[in-house]
Protein backbone atom coordinates (compact mmCIF):
# COMPACT_ATOMS: atom_id res chain seq x y z
CA UNK A 1 0.00 0.00 0.00
CA UNK A 2 1.58 3.31 -0.86
CA UNK A 3 0.89 5.06 2.35
CA UNK A 4 3.40 2.74 3.88
CA UNK A 5 6.17 4.48 2.45
CA UNK A 6 5.51 7.17 4.53
CA UNK A 7 7.04 5.45 7.59
CA UNK A 8 9.15 3.06 5.90
CA UNK A 9 10.96 2.35 9.87
CA UNK A 10 9.00 3.58 13.33
CA UNK A 11 9.02 7.36 13.18
CA UNK A 12 11.36 8.96 15.89
CA UNK A 13 10.52 12.88 16.79
CA UNK A 14 9.04 15.20 19.81
CA UNK A 15 5.71 16.13 20.77
CA UNK A 16 4.42 18.83 22.73
CA UNK A 17 2.06 17.11 24.94
CA UNK A 18 3.93 15.69 27.71
CA UNK A 19 5.71 18.94 29.01
CA UNK A 20 3.44 21.72 27.38
CA UNK A 21 -0.44 19.92 27.31
CA UNK A 22 -2.44 22.08 25.06
CA UNK A 23 -0.50 25.41 25.59
CA UNK A 24 2.53 25.29 23.67
CA UNK A 25 3.65 27.97 22.13
CA UNK A 26 5.56 28.70 18.36
CA UNK A 27 8.56 29.87 20.53
CA UNK A 28 8.69 26.64 22.26
CA UNK A 29 8.07 24.90 19.21
CA UNK A 30 11.14 26.07 17.47
CA UNK A 31 13.50 26.05 20.33
CA UNK A 32 12.44 22.09 20.34
CA UNK A 33 13.02 22.20 16.90
CA UNK A 34 16.50 23.87 17.04
CA UNK A 35 17.14 21.72 19.55
CA UNK A 36 16.47 18.19 17.79
CA UNK A 37 18.68 19.69 14.51
CA UNK A 38 22.20 20.42 16.75
CA UNK A 39 21.62 17.17 19.03
CA UNK A 40 19.32 14.57 17.52
CA UNK A 41 18.96 14.55 13.87
CA UNK A 42 22.15 12.99 13.62
CA UNK A 43 20.81 10.31 14.94
CA UNK A 44 17.47 9.92 13.36
CA UNK A 45 14.88 12.07 14.95
CA UNK A 46 12.99 13.80 12.75
CA UNK A 47 9.54 14.71 13.47
CA UNK A 48 8.74 18.18 15.39
CA UNK A 49 4.67 17.10 16.40
CA UNK A 50 2.14 20.36 17.57
CA UNK A 51 -0.72 18.08 19.86
CA UNK A 52 -3.99 19.40 20.94
CA UNK A 53 -5.58 22.90 20.72
CA UNK A 54 -3.21 24.65 18.72
CA UNK A 55 -6.50 27.08 17.72
CA UNK A 56 -7.59 27.51 21.32
CA UNK A 57 -6.50 30.83 21.91
CA UNK A 58 -6.72 30.62 26.12
CA UNK A 59 -5.10 26.99 26.36
CA UNK A 60 -3.54 27.40 30.01
CA UNK A 61 -2.95 23.71 30.85
CA UNK A 62 -3.78 19.83 29.69
CA UNK A 63 -7.43 20.84 31.61
CA UNK A 64 -9.31 22.06 28.15
CA UNK A 65 -11.68 25.06 28.26
CA UNK A 66 -15.37 23.54 27.94
CA UNK A 67 -17.19 25.14 24.85
CA UNK A 68 -15.26 28.47 24.11
CA UNK A 69 -14.74 29.73 21.22
CA UNK A 70 -12.06 28.23 18.48
CA UNK A 71 -9.91 30.00 15.46
CA UNK A 72 -11.42 28.84 12.73
CA UNK A 73 -11.30 29.85 8.33
CA UNK A 74 -14.42 30.52 6.21
CA UNK A 75 -14.91 26.33 5.47
CA UNK A 76 -15.51 24.57 9.42
CA UNK A 77 -11.73 24.57 9.68
CA UNK A 78 -9.22 25.14 12.47
CA UNK A 79 -6.55 27.31 12.34
CA UNK A 80 -3.27 27.81 14.54
CA UNK A 81 -3.90 30.68 17.18
CA UNK A 82 -2.02 33.92 16.42
CA UNK A 83 -1.75 34.67 19.72
CA UNK A 84 0.86 31.43 20.38
CA UNK A 85 1.54 31.32 16.58
CA UNK A 86 2.45 34.72 15.22
CA UNK A 87 4.13 33.43 11.86
CA UNK A 88 0.02 32.17 11.21
CA UNK A 89 -0.98 36.15 10.91
CA UNK A 90 -2.74 36.85 7.51
CA UNK A 91 -4.30 33.45 7.26
CA UNK A 92 -0.83 32.08 6.74
CA UNK A 93 -1.59 29.10 9.12
CA UNK A 94 1.37 26.62 9.75
CA UNK A 95 3.21 27.34 6.95
CA UNK A 96 5.67 29.37 7.64
CA UNK A 97 6.50 27.36 11.32
CA UNK A 98 6.47 24.05 9.06
CA UNK A 99 8.95 26.13 6.17
CA UNK A 100 10.94 26.95 9.26
CA UNK A 101 11.29 23.48 10.52
CA UNK A 102 12.30 22.03 6.89
CA UNK A 103 14.77 24.57 7.33
CA UNK A 104 16.90 22.56 9.29
CA UNK A 105 16.29 19.23 7.65
CA UNK A 106 13.26 18.06 9.91
CA UNK A 107 9.55 17.39 9.60
CA UNK A 108 6.62 19.06 10.87
CA UNK A 109 3.37 17.37 12.23
CA UNK A 110 0.35 18.41 14.19
CA UNK A 111 -2.33 16.92 16.30
CA UNK A 112 -6.30 16.98 15.05
CA UNK A 113 -9.50 15.84 16.67
CA UNK A 114 -11.89 13.52 14.56
CA UNK A 115 -14.59 15.64 13.66
CA UNK A 116 -16.03 18.75 12.70
CA UNK A 117 -15.83 21.93 15.09
CA UNK A 118 -19.12 22.34 17.16
CA UNK A 119 -18.91 25.98 16.49
CA UNK A 120 -18.64 25.35 13.03
CA UNK A 121 -22.10 23.15 13.12
CA UNK A 122 -23.65 25.73 15.43
CA UNK A 123 -22.86 28.23 13.25
CA UNK A 124 -23.69 26.12 9.98
CA UNK A 125 -20.65 27.40 7.96
CA UNK A 126 -19.63 26.37 4.74
CA UNK A 127 -17.87 22.91 3.21
CA UNK A 128 -14.90 23.60 0.90
CA UNK A 129 -15.97 21.88 -2.14
CA UNK A 130 -19.41 21.02 -1.87
CA UNK A 131 -22.94 23.12 -1.04
CA UNK A 132 -23.26 20.89 1.67
CA UNK A 133 -23.03 23.19 5.23
CA UNK A 134 -20.77 21.35 8.85
CA UNK A 135 -24.37 21.17 10.03
CA UNK A 136 -25.44 18.69 7.39
CA UNK A 137 -23.01 15.99 7.97
CA UNK A 138 -21.97 16.67 11.85
CA UNK A 139 -23.42 12.96 13.83
CA UNK A 140 -24.19 15.42 16.84
CA UNK A 141 -24.12 12.23 19.07
CA UNK A 142 -21.12 11.21 18.43
CA UNK A 143 -18.48 13.54 20.07
CA UNK A 144 -15.37 13.14 22.22
CA UNK A 145 -16.01 12.78 26.48
CA UNK A 146 -13.17 14.44 27.42
CA UNK A 147 -13.13 17.42 24.88
CA UNK A 148 -15.81 19.83 23.68
CA UNK A 149 -14.14 21.13 20.82
CA UNK A 150 -15.32 18.44 17.71
CA UNK A 151 -18.75 16.35 16.79
CA UNK A 152 -18.11 13.57 14.61
CA UNK A 153 -18.63 13.50 11.15
CA UNK A 154 -21.52 10.80 9.45
CA UNK A 155 -19.47 9.38 6.35
CA UNK A 156 -22.77 8.23 4.68
CA UNK A 157 -23.49 12.09 4.52
CA UNK A 158 -23.20 14.51 1.25
CA UNK A 159 -20.12 16.61 1.76
CA UNK A 160 -18.25 14.19 4.33
CA UNK A 161 -15.24 12.91 1.81
CA UNK A 162 -15.79 17.05 0.84
CA UNK A 163 -14.89 18.33 4.27
CA UNK A 164 -12.25 15.97 5.18
CA UNK A 165 -10.21 16.20 1.45
CA UNK A 166 -10.21 20.37 2.24
CA UNK A 167 -9.04 19.58 5.77
CA UNK A 168 -6.07 17.44 4.06
CA UNK A 169 -5.77 19.89 1.32
CA UNK A 170 -5.07 22.69 3.58
CA UNK A 171 -2.42 20.75 5.76
CA UNK A 172 -1.07 19.79 2.51
CA UNK A 173 -0.56 23.57 1.72
CA UNK A 174 1.04 24.11 5.36
CA UNK A 175 3.55 21.68 4.62
CA UNK A 176 2.62 18.91 7.28
CA UNK A 177 4.80 15.70 7.02
CA UNK A 178 2.83 13.68 10.24
CA UNK A 179 -1.17 14.01 11.29
CA UNK A 180 -1.58 12.19 14.86
CA UNK A 181 -5.84 12.00 14.80
CA UNK A 182 -7.28 12.10 18.37
CA UNK A 183 -10.43 10.71 19.70
CA UNK A 184 -10.24 7.66 16.94
CA UNK A 185 -8.67 4.52 17.62
CA UNK A 186 -9.50 3.46 21.08
CA UNK A 187 -11.51 0.74 21.95
CA UNK A 188 -14.82 1.00 23.86
CA UNK A 189 -13.14 2.98 26.90
CA UNK A 190 -13.48 6.32 24.53
CA UNK A 191 -16.12 5.74 22.74
CA UNK A 192 -15.44 3.09 19.93
CA UNK A 193 -12.93 2.75 16.94
CA UNK A 194 -14.24 4.93 14.37
CA UNK A 195 -13.85 3.03 11.28
CA UNK A 196 -16.02 5.11 8.78
CA UNK A 197 -14.03 8.14 9.74
CA UNK A 198 -10.36 6.38 9.23
CA UNK A 199 -11.42 5.67 5.97
CA UNK A 200 -12.62 9.49 5.01
CA UNK A 201 -8.89 10.46 6.32
CA UNK A 202 -7.41 7.69 4.05
CA UNK A 203 -9.39 8.86 1.46
CA UNK A 204 -8.51 12.41 1.83
CA UNK A 205 -4.76 12.36 2.28
CA UNK A 206 -4.43 10.22 -0.99
CA UNK A 207 -6.47 12.94 -2.78
CA UNK A 208 -4.09 15.74 -0.97
CA UNK A 209 -1.08 14.20 -2.64
CA UNK A 210 1.51 15.03 -0.16
CA UNK A 211 2.90 11.88 1.81
CA UNK A 212 1.58 12.51 5.31
CA UNK A 213 2.41 9.84 7.89
CA UNK A 214 -0.89 9.09 9.84
CA UNK A 215 -1.14 8.18 13.28
CA UNK A 216 -4.42 7.47 15.37
CA UNK A 217 -5.08 7.93 18.82
CA UNK A 218 -5.46 7.16 21.87
CA UNK A 219 -5.88 3.57 22.46
CA UNK A 220 -6.00 0.91 23.72
CA UNK A 221 -6.94 -0.06 19.77
CA UNK A 222 -8.79 -3.26 19.15
CA UNK A 223 -6.14 -5.90 18.07
CA UNK A 224 -9.48 -7.25 15.96
CA UNK A 225 -8.74 -3.93 13.66
CA UNK A 226 -5.32 -4.62 13.27
CA UNK A 227 -5.60 -5.49 9.50
CA UNK A 228 -8.05 -2.58 9.34
CA UNK A 229 -5.19 -0.05 10.86
CA UNK A 230 -2.31 -1.10 8.63
CA UNK A 231 -4.80 -0.74 5.25
CA UNK A 232 -5.07 2.98 6.57
CA UNK A 233 -2.59 4.15 8.75
CA UNK A 234 1.04 4.06 9.72
CA UNK A 235 1.08 3.93 13.65
CA UNK A 236 -1.83 3.48 15.92
CA UNK A 237 -1.51 3.59 19.91
CA UNK A 238 -1.93 0.27 21.71
CA UNK A 239 -2.86 2.45 25.38
CA UNK A 240 -4.60 5.28 26.41
CA UNK A 241 -1.84 8.17 27.30
CA UNK A 242 1.26 6.97 28.89
CA UNK A 243 2.96 8.54 31.51
CA UNK A 244 5.50 8.36 34.09
CA UNK A 245 4.34 5.83 36.45
CA UNK A 246 5.97 2.05 36.86
CA UNK A 247 2.41 0.18 37.14
CA UNK A 248 1.89 1.41 33.16
CA UNK A 249 5.20 0.42 32.13
CA UNK A 250 4.64 -3.10 33.60
CA UNK A 251 1.40 -3.32 31.74
CA UNK A 252 3.11 -2.28 28.48
CA UNK A 253 4.50 -5.84 28.11
CA UNK A 254 1.16 -7.67 28.23
CA UNK A 255 0.47 -5.08 25.36
CA UNK A 256 3.25 -5.67 23.09
CA UNK A 257 2.80 -9.50 23.84
CA UNK A 258 -0.67 -8.65 22.14
CA UNK A 259 0.26 -6.74 19.36
CA UNK A 260 3.69 -9.53 18.78
CA UNK A 261 4.06 -10.08 15.08
CA UNK A 262 2.34 -7.13 13.93
CA UNK A 263 5.44 -4.08 13.64
CA UNK A 264 6.92 -4.29 9.89
CA UNK A 265 7.20 -1.23 7.06
CA UNK A 266 4.68 1.11 7.37
CA UNK A 267 2.85 -0.29 9.91
CA UNK A 268 3.48 0.43 14.03
CA UNK A 269 2.01 -0.31 16.77
CA UNK A 270 2.72 2.70 19.18
CA UNK A 271 3.22 2.42 22.95
CA UNK A 272 3.26 6.14 22.93
CA UNK A 273 5.43 9.10 24.05
CA UNK A 274 8.53 8.72 26.07
CA UNK A 275 8.08 10.84 29.40
CA UNK A 276 11.23 11.27 29.54
CA UNK A 277 13.54 14.53 31.07
CA UNK A 278 11.56 17.55 32.01
CA UNK A 279 7.46 16.92 31.46
CA UNK A 280 4.54 18.68 32.80
CA UNK A 281 5.90 22.18 32.56
CA UNK A 282 2.61 23.85 32.15
CA UNK A 283 -0.41 21.12 32.88
CA UNK A 284 -2.48 19.74 35.67
CA UNK A 285 0.93 16.88 36.72
CA UNK A 286 3.46 18.82 38.40
CA UNK A 287 6.68 20.46 36.67
CA UNK A 288 9.32 17.62 37.30
CA UNK A 289 12.13 15.63 35.92
CA UNK A 290 10.28 11.90 34.67
CA UNK A 291 9.55 9.95 38.19
CA UNK A 292 10.73 7.15 36.41
CA UNK A 293 14.02 6.18 38.04
CA UNK A 294 17.25 5.37 35.52
CA UNK A 295 16.25 1.77 35.53
CA UNK A 296 13.06 2.20 34.51
CA UNK A 297 13.83 4.40 32.02
CA UNK A 298 16.04 2.08 30.54
CA UNK A 299 13.70 -0.63 30.83
CA UNK A 300 11.15 1.71 28.84
CA UNK A 301 13.86 2.46 25.71
CA UNK A 302 14.97 -1.35 25.52
CA UNK A 303 10.74 -2.53 25.46
CA UNK A 304 10.33 0.46 23.07
CA UNK A 305 13.42 -0.08 20.62
CA UNK A 306 13.05 -4.06 20.83
CA UNK A 307 9.64 -4.26 19.57
CA UNK A 308 10.25 -1.13 17.43
CA UNK A 309 7.55 0.94 18.59
CA UNK A 310 7.70 4.49 17.24
CA UNK A 311 9.61 6.98 19.58
CA UNK A 312 8.15 10.33 20.17
CA UNK A 313 10.13 12.03 23.14
CA UNK A 314 7.56 13.90 25.68
CA UNK A 315 10.06 16.13 27.27
CA UNK A 316 11.34 19.78 26.87
CA UNK A 317 14.23 18.85 24.99
CA UNK A 318 16.22 22.06 26.02
CA UNK A 319 16.28 21.34 29.50
CA UNK A 320 17.88 17.42 29.12
CA UNK A 321 20.76 16.31 31.05
CA UNK A 322 23.68 14.49 29.91
CA UNK A 323 21.46 10.59 30.66
CA UNK A 324 18.29 11.69 28.86
CA UNK A 325 20.09 12.83 25.35
CA UNK A 326 22.37 9.47 26.47
CA UNK A 327 19.23 7.46 25.67
CA UNK A 328 18.06 8.87 22.79
CA UNK A 329 21.57 8.67 21.32
CA UNK A 330 22.47 5.49 21.21
CA UNK A 331 23.45 4.87 17.93
CA UNK A 332 23.94 1.01 18.47
CA UNK A 333 20.35 0.27 19.82
CA UNK A 334 18.69 3.07 17.20
CA UNK A 335 20.21 1.03 14.95
CA UNK A 336 18.07 -2.62 16.07
CA UNK A 337 14.95 -0.24 16.45
CA UNK A 338 15.91 0.75 12.57
CA UNK A 339 16.72 -2.41 11.52
CA UNK A 340 15.77 -5.30 13.31
CA UNK A 341 12.83 -7.60 12.85
CA UNK A 342 10.52 -10.68 14.17
CA UNK A 343 10.55 -9.21 18.01
CA UNK A 344 9.08 -12.06 19.78
CA UNK A 345 8.50 -12.58 23.96
CA UNK A 346 10.78 -15.50 24.25
CA UNK A 347 9.78 -16.13 28.54
CA UNK A 348 8.03 -14.92 31.23
CA UNK A 349 8.54 -16.24 34.87
CA UNK A 350 7.43 -14.26 37.53
CA UNK A 351 9.38 -11.17 37.58
CA UNK A 352 11.90 -12.43 34.92
CA UNK A 353 11.29 -11.17 31.05
CA UNK A 354 12.98 -11.97 28.13
CA UNK A 355 12.21 -10.45 24.34
CA UNK A 356 14.49 -11.42 20.88
CA UNK A 357 14.53 -10.37 17.66
CA UNK A 358 16.75 -10.93 14.82
CA UNK A 359 18.81 -8.13 12.81
CA UNK A 360 19.29 -7.86 9.78
CA UNK A 361 23.15 -9.02 8.98
CA UNK A 362 22.14 -11.81 11.16
CA UNK A 363 22.75 -10.92 14.17
CA UNK A 364 20.31 -11.35 17.46
CA UNK A 365 19.13 -9.18 20.34
CA UNK A 366 18.66 -10.42 23.53
CA UNK A 367 16.38 -8.07 26.12
CA UNK A 368 16.18 -9.19 29.56
CA UNK A 369 14.07 -7.36 31.86
CA UNK A 370 13.22 -7.34 35.57
CA UNK A 371 10.25 -6.03 36.70
CA UNK A 372 10.75 -6.92 40.30
CA UNK A 373 11.33 -4.90 43.37
CA UNK A 374 14.37 -6.89 44.24
CA UNK A 375 17.97 -7.57 42.30
CA UNK A 376 17.56 -10.69 40.13
CA UNK A 377 19.70 -13.10 37.87
CA UNK A 378 17.50 -12.99 34.35
CA UNK A 379 19.12 -15.75 31.86
CA UNK A 380 18.14 -17.31 28.63
CA UNK A 381 19.76 -20.58 26.41
CA UNK A 382 20.93 -19.88 23.40
CA UNK A 383 18.74 -22.45 21.86
CA UNK A 384 15.55 -20.24 22.85
CA UNK A 385 16.92 -17.75 21.03
CA UNK A 386 17.33 -18.99 17.84
CA UNK A 387 21.08 -19.67 18.37
CA UNK A 388 23.39 -23.06 18.83
CA UNK A 389 26.90 -21.93 18.59
CA UNK A 390 28.94 -20.02 20.89
CA UNK A 391 28.69 -16.50 20.30
CA UNK A 392 30.05 -12.97 21.04
CA UNK A 393 27.49 -10.78 23.35
CA UNK A 394 27.74 -7.03 23.89
CA UNK A 395 25.17 -5.19 26.12
CA UNK A 396 24.20 -2.03 23.91
CA UNK A 397 23.18 0.36 26.98
CA UNK A 398 26.82 0.14 28.51
CA UNK A 399 29.04 -0.87 25.41
CA UNK A 400 30.18 -3.39 27.91
CA UNK A 401 31.85 -7.14 26.29
CA UNK A 402 30.60 -10.06 27.91
CA UNK A 403 33.05 -12.72 25.98
CA UNK A 404 31.82 -15.78 24.37
CA UNK A 405 29.16 -16.79 25.61
CA UNK A 406 27.92 -20.97 25.54
CA UNK A 407 24.83 -22.14 26.36
CA UNK A 408 22.68 -19.25 28.41
CA UNK A 409 23.24 -16.14 28.78
CA UNK A 410 22.80 -14.27 32.08
CA UNK A 411 23.06 -10.94 33.61
CA UNK A 412 21.79 -9.14 37.05
CA UNK A 413 19.49 -6.81 37.05
CA UNK A 414 18.18 -4.40 39.35
CA UNK A 415 15.06 -4.02 40.04
CA UNK A 416 12.41 -2.31 37.43
CA UNK A 417 15.92 -2.43 34.73
CA UNK A 418 16.51 -4.18 31.86
CA UNK A 419 20.03 -5.20 29.65
CA UNK A 420 20.26 -5.28 25.89
CA UNK A 421 22.49 -7.75 24.17
CA UNK A 422 23.44 -8.16 20.42
CA UNK A 423 24.85 -11.27 19.91
CA UNK A 424 27.38 -12.15 16.71
CA UNK A 425 28.73 -15.82 16.03
CA UNK A 426 31.89 -16.05 18.50
CA UNK A 427 35.35 -16.53 15.89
Amino acid sequence: MKHHAYAPTPPLGWNSWDCYGATVTEDEVRGNAEYMADHLKAYGWEYVVVDIQWYEPGAVSDLYRPFVRLETDGYSRLIPAVNRFPSAEGGQGFKPLADYVHGLGLKFGIHIMRGIPRQAVHDNTPIKGTSATARDIAHTCSFCGWNTDMYGVDASKEGAQQYYNSLFELYAEWGVDYIKVDDIADSWLHGGTHLAEIELIRKAIDHAGRPMALSLSPGPAPVQHADFFEANANLWRMTDDFWDRWPLLLDMFDRCEKWEGRPKAGCWPDCDMLPLGRIGVRCSHPDRMTNFTKDEQLTMMTLWSIFRSPLMMGGEMRDNDAWTLSLLTNRDVLHMHRTSFGARRVSRHDNKVVWTAEGADGERYAALFNTGDDTADVSVSLSDLGLQDRVHAVELWSGQEAGPIANRLSRSIPPHGAALFKLTASE
